[in-house]
């Protein structure tokens, strides 16, 4: 076969990857033995197969497609493994895992490492120490493997947005070369700089070693000493242009690169005013999602629960976050280390709190919006809180969309191959942990479970949880991008 024919069909399979797999799964069904039936395989089989019937209900309007404006921020991402490369500069093990809101040194990194790898929790740091930096950068250069891509809350979703059929606005910092690589489909509304920033995707599997330490499940650890997203570069010319746009939906994110940036007094406040003015100008028609991320300073999240939260009617997040909120709106400290693997039932009781309390605090103070979406990714499972008779739609879809996005990004393919999936869902969730809470069974046949409470629908779909991991990093993005495609 000659290489354009080749590459054209690659792209022709990348394209209808959805409608491929559908395909797949339900030959294999069809002619599977009889001996293979009630077996692993055909349970796999069976819940991808639903899955994708979930998710292709609905689709993006190709002839209208929808407007998504997204900031903020955007890097390059080096992605290596982070043992190899710990080894390669020849950190040891600590004794001691020890939480660090920064890293200074790199006793400082191999104690902070340590803590978030052993349970194989995410984590992000900002490495104040620019040699150490550096070194670590260095190295990663000569690891073999090593990858490099663009990267960012806001890049990484304006990526995905456009790929599921959306038009994009972007607003990020990026350097010329690395605008030639985005969809056609995005436009960037930004500076162009000539050193972009770059984090540090330190990955690892589970079950992988470092020292007497072993990972509970496949993640990332990241590092980074930005220069140019702690500053929202791209926020002026993105509101510049957001008038005009007229976006469906706004989205925010990126903000954890304010997380311990040795500021000028006054200086960030002065940013994150002018972002909920931006923020406070979006017309009743567009939609408003947040992205939360990875946050250790009290502060900042005091001042993102002041000024940012409110103002959004959809939040997105994944199991360490949503504890991490909660705990400040309850008047407790910040919660660094969560369980990286919750029950169900644990998580959507996190979930009506979170609801409850922002909704009270809208109505208390009668500005911003009220909350109507909720979003939390798990390596198990998708959950979603969606309020009754809003303008989001889709909610079982969305559900089962977010589910195959986790799979088809951490395998790295856009087709869902059973052979490299597990469930680690139980076979059947409480819907809280109240005594005598209502069980759900995992149905094979209709995997995506939605319910209706109060004035709200909750939808709960499992993970086909990938078990050859590409990449972890990015996850979270694309996931809360691939759920809002069908919800707007």
């Amino acid at each position: 076969m000659a290489p354009d024919t080749e590459r054209r069909l690659g792209s022709s399979l990348m394209k209808y990857g959805t409608v491929t797999s559908l395909l797949v799964v339900l030959v294999a069904y069809w002619y599977r033995s009889p001996q293979d039936s009630g077996g692993l395989d055909a349970r796999l089989d069976a819940v991808l197969s639903s899955l994708l019937r979930a998710e292709s209900k609905v689709g993006v309007n190709s002839a209208s497609r929808p407007k998504v404006a997204i900031g903020f921020g955007g890097c390059v991402d080096i992605i290596v493994d982070g043992v190899e490369l710990l080894n390669k500069i020849g950190l040891q093990p600590t004794a001691t895992p020890l939480h660090h809101d920064y890293i200074q040194n790199a006793e400082q990194l191999a104690e902070s490492f340590a803590y978030f790898f052993a349970p194989g929790a995410a984590s992000e740091r900002f490495v104040m120490n620019e040699t150490l930096f550096s070194q670590l950068v260095e190295a990663s250069r000569e690891l073999p493997g090593n990858r490099w891509s663009v990267g960012g809350n806001a890049p990484v979703m304006a990526g995905r947005m456009a790929l599921e059929g959306c038009d994009v606005l972007l607003g990020g910092t990026f350097s010329t070369d690395f605008n030639d690589v985005l969809s056609e489909h995005i436009t960037v509304a930004g500076n162009d700089v000539d050193e972009p920033d770059i984090h540090l995707i330190m990955e690892y599997p589970s079950g992988a070693t470092w020292g007497p330490y072993t990972s509970r499940r496949a993640n990332r650890y990241i590092v980074h000493s930005d220069e140019h997203n702690p500053y929202l570069d791209s926020m002026e010319a993105f509101e510049r242009q957001l008038l005009d746009f007229q976006p469906d939906l706004l989205v925010v994110g990126g903000l954890q690169m304010m997380d311990n940036f040795p500021f000028k007094e006054g200086e960030r406040q002065s940013l994150l005013s002018h972002l909920s003015s931006l923020m406070s100008s979006a017309s009743a028609e567009t939609s408003v999602h947040f992205e939360m991320a990875s946050f250790v300073d009290e502060e900042l999240l005091a001042e993102l629960l002041e000024g940012v939260v409110p103002l959004a009617d959809s939040l997105g997040m994944n199991e360490q976050e949503l504890p991490n909120l909660l705990s400040l709106l309850r008047g407790s400290n910040v919660t660094v280390l969560s369980d990286p693997n919750p029950r169900v039932a644990t998580v959507l009781d996190q979930m009506r709190a979170l609801y409850s309390l922002l909704n009270e605090q809208h109505t208390e103070s009668g500005r911003g919006r009220a909350l109507t979406r909720l979003h939390v990714h798990t390596l198990a499972f998708q959950a979603m809180i969606v309020r009754d008779g809003t303008r989001w739609k889709n909610t079982m879809s969305a559900t089962a969309k977010a589910s195959l996005t986790a799979h088809r990004h951490v395998c790295g393919s856009a087709e869902v191959d059973t052979s490299k999936a597990r469930l680690i869902m139980d076979d059947s969730f409480s819907v809280s942990r109240r005594e005598g809470s209502e069980r759900i069974p995992l149905e094979e046949t209709r995997p995506v479970s939605c319910w209706r409470e109060r004035d709200y629908q909750i939808c709960v779909a499992p993970v086909l949880v990938c078990t050859e991991v590409f990449q972890t990093a990015g996850g979270g993005d694309n996931i809360s991008a691939a759920g809002l495609v069908l919800q707007i």
